[in-house]
């Protein structure tokens, strides 16, 4: 079993919201098992449907219906973000297991491929616009210290004038 940690701590694991219902199981720490259905899945976790939220932090045991077969593994919920829907982040998956989530990611059955672009375009106009950024911000520096300096020597000769006399 292998650990998933975030491989760019500053930078936001792509997330694919399912376009079909994936089934989940839920295996709970007390025995008991529940059912939830997939809405967005990442290589960090991912965001469930359930009918009942569980604790923040409790550990269970999970099962992911794809097409290439059940993806299975442990995982940690999270905060509840509505009484229905709850994030949940991988504590481990077998290498087989990470191999098949992997397939299932790249063959574009679950996911919303439209959504997928839209949102590289938006990160793409905003790198650019960031790379642009530092420029505009030193010319609009450099002005406001030449306006500064010659207000202060005007002042200092309007001085100068008014009480050395």
């Amino acid at each position: 079993m292998i650990g998933f940690t975030p491989a760019l701590p500053n930078r936001r694991v792509p997330r694919f919201h399912l376009t079909k219902p994936t089934p989940v199981v839920l295996q709970l720490q007390d025995g008991g098992r529940t059912t939830a259905e997939l809405q967005i899945i990442s290589r960090a976790g991912g965001l469930l449907t359930v009918c009942e939220t569980l604790p923040n932090g409790s550990h269970l045991e999970f099962e992911i219906q794809t097409h290439l077969g059940t993806v299975r593994g442990a995982a940690e919920m999270l905060v509840p973000v509505t009484f229905s829907q709850q994030p949940f982040r991988f504590v481990s998956l077998s290498e087989d297991d990470q191999r098949r989530l992997e397939k299932a990611f790249e063959a574009g059955v679950y996911r919303n491929i439209d959504e997928e672009e839209w949102i590289e375009e938006l990160r793409a106009a905003a790198q650019n616009w960031e790379a642009q950024r530092p420029r505009s911000v030193s010319v609009s520096i450099v002005l406001g210290l030449l306006m500064l300096g010659a207000i202060c020597i005007a002042v200092y000769g309007l001085h100068t004038h008014l009480f050395l006399r």
